[in-house]
């Protein structure tokens, strides 16, 4: 039985909580707002409070909290305890909070997927001393943990460069389906979709790159003319499309390379 801290106790804070009381690990939780604590869990006073005695600590609160948590938690930790964060901080922000005086084990947490679905058994990558640590609590949750090359700020960069595609990509979908459904082509705007998401993915990767800088020219005036219809004939929001006008027209007044 290991001795676990979860500091915060909203939606993926209780989720991480219940399931490690269910795995039998003692959980001790700490937030100042959550209205409930999941069953099993002593809630703690204060953050330093729930700390004291910690074989690994997990920090599920808001990226803006990770820095006075750390502050507070780091000084009451042991030799080799652990602790986690799996704040949304930046790769800088973990190098910091890495870096800070302290006995315990710091590893930085990077949760790829959506908690609410995939509960306890979200892929995980982290890095930094203490994500061995990490890795052993929470593999037989059900959770893949990919532990990531070089020190505490490594997992969250892989997490923020997969961002780019996976927060672009859903809402680059949510602009195209809510100007098919405007237009009266949702099915045919979804069919569409869903045909570019599927198959050969490296090949899709690979015509991306060599034909939209190519293109680039072309392609930048048929966007902007798409956003056009979509913010004035459709009346639908259209960032996306307006920024990949104004993407592909830097592209087309690059020089080319050799």
């Amino acid at each position: 039985m290991t001795a676990c801290t979860v500091i915060g106790l909203g939606e993926a804070g209780a989720t991480y909580a219940a399931a490690l009381v269910a795995a039998g690990h003692r959980v001790t939780g700490f937030d100042p707002v959550a209205p409930t604590t999941p069953a099993g869990v002593t809630r703690a006073a204060t953050a330093a409070e729930a700390c004291k005695g910690a074989d690994i600590v997990l920090v599920l609160t808001g990226a803006a909290a990770a820095r006075s948590v750390a502050r507070e938690c780091l000084p009451v930790l042991a030799a080799g305890s652990c602790y986690a964060d799996f704040t949304s901080s930046s790769p800088h922000v973990m190098q910091e909070l890495g870096q800070l005086p302290a006995e315990a084990l710091f590893a930085d947490v990077a949760i790829l997927g959506p908690v609410p679905t995939q509960g306890a058994k979200t892929p995980l990558m982290t890095s930094g001393p203490g994500a061995q640590a990490v890795a052993e609590l929470l593999t037989p949750l059900g959770a893949a943990v990919e532990i990531a090359d070089g020190e505490p700020g490594a997992a969250m960069a892989h997490k923020l460069l997969r961002s780019v595609l996976m927060k672009g990509l859903a809402s680059v979908v949510v602009e195209a389906v809510n100007a098919g459904r405007a237009a009266g082509l949702e099915e045919w705007i979804r069919e569409q979709i869903a045909r570019q998401l599927a198959g050969d993915g490296q090949a899709v990767i690979d015509r991306f790159l060599t034909g939209t800088a190519k293109h680039a020219h072309r392609r930048s005036k048929e966007m902007q003319d798409t956003a056009d219809y979509l913010s004035a004939d459709l009346q639908v929001p259209a960032e996306m499309t307006f920024a990949s006008a104004t993407a592909l027209a830097r592209m087309a007044a690059e020089p080319a390379l050799s």
